[in-house]
């Protein structure tokens, strides 16, 4: 996957399994942004982890990009090496692929927080349009959680429109709020009805 970023000396290149600790650090700082340390945080060995990221760098419908800074412009200044600074897995809408309009799906997407405001953000985002092209999509969804208001303002500014909400629960959690449902503990909520449309009241009938 060839680098981008015209405005930037910050590219962008598809993962290699030797970069899951970068990977990793990103992710937790991510969670961390979102307030949702305690969301599937996971206490996985490395090695599963690494087997997992293994599998998911060989999903054809999934690619894990990084955005790095070049060794001579890293901010401790070694030569010959790069700095990761930001983390966008991309991926196919499954149920998109089936309705022939095929969207890209941004489900990761960081910034180191050292590293914002320098490109890292747009060539990532430049690296979601090339998938989108690659596969025929007409779409790019980006996920951004409620406490996350500064990515939420970098997406509405690079045109990102609101789509959807997401919600999370734990499993457990879930699983007792349906028991209480089948008790009749949780009520459902009714559908709204459509607020009744006032009449005109004719003239010389006003009080």
């Amino acid at each position: 996957m060839p680098g981008s970023g015209s405005r930037s000396r910050v590219v962008t290149r598809t993962a290699r399994a030797g970069d899951l600790p970068a990977v990793l650090a990103l992710v937790r700082q991510h969670r961390a942004d979102a307030h949702a340390e305690d969301v599937l945080t996971g206490h996985t060995s490395l090695n599963a982890a690494a087997s997992g990221f293994r599998r998911l760098l060989e999903d054809p419908g999934h690619r894990v990009v990084l955005a790095v800074l070049p060794g001579p412009y890293a901010a401790d200044g070694a030569s010959g090496a790069e700095v990761p600074v930001g983390l966008a897995v991309l991926g196919l809408d499954p149920l998109s692929l089936v309705l022939g309009n095929p969207q890209v799906t941004v489900d990761t997407f960081v910034v180191h927080r050292e590293h914002r405001r320098r490109g890292a953000g747009a060539v990532l985002l430049e690296a979601a349009a090339a998938y989108a092209r690659e596969n025929g999509a007409a779409y790019v969804v980006a996920a951004a959680g409620g406490h996350e208001a500064e990515r939420q303002r970098f997406f509405a500014r690079m045109g990102f429109a609101p789509l959807t909400t997401r919600r999370v629960v734990a499993v457990d959690s879930l699983v007792r709020s349906l028991a209480s449902w089948q008790r009749g503990g949780v009520p459902l909520p009714s559908p709204r009805r459509p607020a009744a449309r006032r009449r005109p009241v004719p003239r010389g009938l006003t009080a």
